[in-house]
This record gives C-alpha cells, sequence and structure tokens, in this order.
C-alpha cells in the first residue's frame, strides 16, 4: 500500500512499484491508511511524513499501537538526521529522503518484506538467552517469567541480538539487520535502543545481558 498526500509523487511510487511487479493500493490520508491496513493483509507500507489528516510519524504510532505489524517505508524530503531518528523510533523500519533514484525505493522495499518473510519462516519460535525469553508466535518478551512490554523497533532489535548471541555485533551489523542499512549512518539510534532495552530487561536483581563491548560493538549474553 503507498500512502502519500502530494498526487504527483504518490502516483510516481505506485506507478514504479507496479512496474516491478507489485499490487499497489494508494490512499492520500492516514485514516484511509489505517482503515485499509486493518482491513487488509499488505506486505509493505510506504508513507509520506505530510498527510492532510495527520503527520505520517502518529500513523506509524497507531499501527504499532494496534499491533498492526506491516513493515512502513517512510518517505519524506525532510533529510535531517533527527527526523530520520524520529521516523524510525515512532516504529518505522526504514526511511527514504527526497530526492531518490527509483531503484532504490525497491530495493528498500524488497529488503522489507523479505526481513518480514524470514521472521515468519523461522523454525525457532521461542528464543531465549539466561532468563529472557521470547515467544515469536506471540511476540511475548519475558525475564523470569515477568512479561515486558516493547516497542516495535526494541523487539526487533532484542530478537536480533537473541539470535546471534553470544556474539559481539558491530554498529553496521545491527544497522543492516535491523533497520536495512548498509552503512553506519552515524546516528545514536543504535544507543538510545539498546539503553531502552537494558532499563527494560536489566532490572535490579537480575544478571546483566546487556554488555558494550568497546570499540567493537554490543553483545547479548549472560
Amino acid at each position: 500500500m503507498t500512502v502519500g498526500n502530494h498526487p504527483g509523487t504518490a502516483a510516481e511510487i505506485a506507478q514504479t512499484l507496479r512496474e516491478h511487479g507489485f499490487e499497489v493500493d494508494l490512499v492520500t490520508t492516514g485514516r484511509e491508511a489505517m482503515r485499509a491496513a486493518l482491513a487488509k493483509g499488505y506486505d509493505a507500507m510506504t508513507l509520506e511524513r505530510t498527510l492532510p489528516d495527520a503527520d505520517g510519524i502518529m500513523v506509524v504510532r497507531l499501527l504499532r499501537e494496534a499491533e498492526i505489524n506491516l513493515p512502513v517505508l517512510m518517505i519524506s524530503a525532510l533529510s535531517d538526521v533527527d527526523e530520520k531518528v524520529r521516523g524510525l523510533r515512532s516504529g518505522g523500519d526504514d526511511y527514504l529522503t527526497q530526492p531518490y533514484h527509483p531503484d532504490e525505493l525497491v530495493v528498500r522495499l524488497e529488503a522489507m518484506i523479505g526481513r518480514k518473510d524470514a521472521s515468519h519462516v523461522s523454525s525457532d519460535t521461542r528464543l531465549q538467552v539466561g532468563t529472557l525469553e521470547v515467544d515469536r508466535s506471540s511476540r511475548q518478551v519475558t525475564r523470569s517469567g515477568v512479561a515486558i512490554d516493547l516497542s516495535h523497533a526494541e523487539y526487533r532489535l532484542l530478537v536480533y541480538m537473541m539470535e546471534q548471541s553470544p556474539c559481539v555485533l558491530s554498529r553496521p551489523m545491527i544497522f543492516e539487520a535491523v533497520w536495512g542499512y548498509r552503512f553506519d549512518p552515524g546516528t545514536s539510534l543504535i544507543e538510545v535502543h539498546i539503553g531502552r532495552l537494558r532499563k527494560k530487561i536489566d532490572t535490579e536483581g537480575e544478571e546483566p545481558l546487556f554488555h558494550t563491548i568497546r570499540s567493537k560493538g554490543y553483545r547479548l549474553g549472560t
């Protein structure tokens, strides 16, 4: 599904995707986007930041609050790093700034759908590191039996780190696996999310699981 307030841009996105074999529904408001996402099983959504009835960030937050895990590629002329971070923190899966090459749009969308499909076919429905457990089928996260509420991005990061435990993960590795960047964009995005996970998971009385390895990256393990 393509959501856009600028008819020319939205139509160009839809046309590009159709030319690459995608089936595309085009809507122009946040309300229509929410209604369609709730009613249909889309593989992904492209979402412009500026809509006539809502900010794209608010639309993503509402989707995540409704537990709709549809991959979202946010598209905006706002190229400032802080704006990208805001979009990703809200629950967006990737952020593409205008102007962009049509091939980059397609590649990023395919990568998001590929990550979603890979998570669905995983044979391990449960992950465990120490007293920390994740049930993929229900997306429930617990530590010592206590449920932990995570954002969409926090959940993706945690699952990736648990899958790779106890390996040390560099920033570029994390960015590519979790956010789809094949380079380090030089933001504090990873530090912010790991900091939030630490507060929620490495609580008082529990053995710390998150470790920062100087000049190398991060490791999850006992």
